[in-house]
C-alpha cells in the first residue's frame, strides 16, 4: 500500500451507530477507526471491542466525551475544570481497552478568561491526565484551533510549547488541516516539528465557509493538501491520517442542504479513502 495508515474518525458519520462506522470503513479499505466515546453505548465495550478486533481496524485518534480541562462551544460540559479532569481521566480509562493511537485532547476556549491562570490549570490538568494515560498504557495528542474557534494554542510552535511545559513524554501534537492549513509559514513548522505529530486531522474547508460545523471531505475544498501531505511525505511523517468532518444537519443549528451527515455512511467512507488516496499520489513536496 502506497500510503500511510488512513483512519475515519465516527463524527465523519455522526448519527451513524458504531456498528455501521465499524463495517463501512472496512468495505472502504480504512486502516482505521477514529473512536469517539459519545458514539459507545454503555454496558457494550467488550462487545464493540471484539466487533473492532474482527474487523482488523486500529483505533487511530480517539476523543473522550470531555477531552479539556475548560469548556469551549462544542465540549460544554461539566463546566468546573476539577470535575473535567476527572472525567478526561475517565475517559482515557476506558479509552484504553481499544489500544488507541492517541487520545485527543484541546485547551477550551479562553475568550473571556484569565488566559495565563487557564494556562497554568489547564497545564496542570493535562499533566495529571497524561500520567493516568501512561499508567494504562496510552499516548495523548493536543490539538490547536484556528485562532477565531477559541482555543489557547493556535500555531504548531504553541502547542508544542504547551507540551513542554506539561513535561509528558506520552504527549504529542494532532494537527488538523481546517485548523492550521492557511497559517503562514506552516509548511515549515509541519516539518520542523515532525517528529512531535501524533496525528494528522484531514478534511477541507468550505469557501465560502459558514461556521466551524461546515467541513468537506479532503479535496472538495480550498486547502492545498498535495503540498501539506508533500511537506509531512518529505520530513518523515509516518504516521496516521483521520479524515474528520463535521458538517452540520441540523444538529447544531444550521441544516446545510450539502452536509456530509445526510449521506449514506458506506458512501462516505468510500469518497473519504479515495479522495485521500488521491490526494496522496498527487503530493509535493515543495523546495524550502
Amino acid at each position: 500500500m502506497d500510503r500511510p495508515p488512513l483512519s475515519i474518525a465516527s463524527v465523519t458519520t455522526y448519527t451513524a451507530p458504531i456498528e455501521t462506522d465499524i463495517a463501512a470503513y472496512r468495505a472502504a479499505g480504512a486502516e482505521g477507526i477514529g473512536l469517539w466515546e459519545y458514539k459507545l453505548p454503555e454496558g457494550r465495550d467488550r462487545e464493540i471491542l471484539e466487533l473492532l478486533r474482527q474487523s482488523g481496524l486500529t483505533a487511530s485518534l480517539c476523543c473522550g466525551t470531555v477531552p479539556s480541562v475548560f469548556a469551549d462551544t462544542y465540549f460544554t460540559e461539566p463546566g468546573e475544570p476539577a470535575e473535567r479532569v476527572t472525567a478526561m481521566c475517565a475517559s482515557v480509562e476506558r479509552l484504553a481497552a481499544f489500544e488507541p493511537v492517541a487520545v485527543l485532547c484541546v485547551t477550551g476556549d479562553p475568550r473571556g478568561r484569565d488566559t495565563e491562570g487557564m494556562r497554568r490549570i489547564t497545564v496542570d490538568g493535562l499533566r495529571i491526565v497524561a500520567r493516568v494515560a501512561a499508567a494504562v498504557g496510552v499516548s495523548l495528542g493536543i490539538e490547536p484551533y484556528r485562532a477565531d474557534a477559541g482555543s489557547l494554542v493556535t500555531t504548531l510552535p504553541d502547542t508544542v510549547k504547551l507540551i513542554d511545559d506539561i513535561g509528558e513524554p506520552n504527549v504529542g501534537v494532532i494537527a488538523d488541516t481546517w485548523h492550521f492549513w492557511d497559517l503562514p509559514g506552516v509548511e515549515d513548522d509541519l516539518r520542523r516539528y515532525a517528529d512531535r505529530l501524533i496525528g494528522i486531522q484531514i478534511n477541507d474547508y468550505r469557501e465560502p465557509n459558514r461556521g466551524w460545523c461546515d467541513r468537506r471531505l479532503p479535496g472538495d475544498g480550498k486547502i492545498d493538501h498535495r503540498s501539506i501531505l508533500g511537506a509531512l511525505d518529505a520530513a518523515g511523517y509516518a504516521g496516521w491520517y483521520d479524515v474528520e468532518v463535521f458538517s452540520d444537519n441540523g444538529l447544531f443549528g444550521n441544516h446545510f442542504p450539502d452536509s456530509i451527515w445526510d449521506l449514506d455512511p458506506y458512501e462516505v467512507a468510500r469518497r473519504s479513502v479515495t479522495d485521500f488516496d488521491q490526494l496522496w499520489r498527487g503530493r509535493v513536496a515543495r523546495e524550502h
